[in-house]
């Protein structure tokens, strides 16, 4: 399946307040789901669909030797700035991958968390060797518009989605989270997590457009100590992703 191996993510921001976020855009400490960051809100001078591409552009920078979404780095990998990502779990071809990982995780003092649930994207270099798949003709001519459709295509399609910080639940996430991110261009290395799947080979460059559809979350920070993140998913072609996160946030 195209594209469905890329998923979910937890970011984390560095030491910024959240005096521009409206009052509304972080859900009161009474209320029995965890404190949230909404997806109407501009946190930390991005939207959602801003972070979202961020996070891609995280995710696609990392060398799969040293990558954390294959299991192979520290979440610590490729971190800067306000926020920090997370994510699920990526297979190399060949290799056995259950969508499913346990994962350590040690935070700095002050940092959000931004991660999808599930999510998918496409690219213009990807078009003419793979086109969308999931069951869709084949892209005319690769348009943005073309690549949202594919994207949302897979999006359409997910199920059984949960999202547990420290034993309480984040609702609606397919209702309330869902984002489209902006189109936004990417670089990667040789040793790219596309070949690494199966979608390759694909050279070392910066490429676009890019777009992408999925669900995603943004916490805010956490307080020092050891926390406990778990999300999961699935797509209608069945593949699950399931992972848990023991974080541990610097005082």
């Amino acid at each position: 399946m195209k594209h469905a191996y890329s998923i979910v993510i937890v970011a984390v921001v560095l030491g910024m307040t959240l005096t521009a976020l409206t009052v509304s855009s972080v859900m009161a400490q009474s209320n029995p789901q965890p404190k949230v960051i909404t997806p109407d809100s501009t946190a930390y001078g991005r939207t959602y669909g801003e972070w979202s591409a961020a996070w891609w552009q995280w995710a696609f920078s990392i060398p799969v030797a040293s990558h954390p979404l294959f299991d192979n780095g520290d979440c610590s990998i490729g971190q800067s700035g306000p926020v920090w990502f997370l994510g699920g779990k990526f297979c190399q071809t060949g290799g056995i991958c259950s969508g499913s990982a346990m994962r350590s995780c040690s935070i700095p003092a002050g940092k959000a968390i931004f991660f999808p649930v599930l999510n998918v994207e496409d690219s213009a270099p990807e078009e003419p060797a793979f086109g969308c798949g999931n069951g869709m003709p084949p892209l005319i001519s690769g348009t943005i518009a073309e690549m949202r459709k594919c994207v949302e295509s897979f999006v359409d399609g997910t199920y059984n989605l949960k999202v547990v910080i420290d034993g309480k639940a984040i609702h609606n996430l397919k209702s309330d989270f869902r984002v489209q991110s902006v189109e936004f261009e990417v670089t990667w290395p040789d040793d790219n997590l596309l070949t690494a799947i199966g979608e390759g080979p694909f050279i070392a460059g910066t490429y676009s457009p890019v777009v992408d559809d999925g669900i995603y979350v943004l916490l805010p920070p956490l307080t020092a100590g050891s926390h406990t993140l778990y999300f999961q998913g699935l797509f209608a072609n069945g593949f699950k992703e399931s992972l848990t996160y023991n974080l541990t946030v610097a005082k």
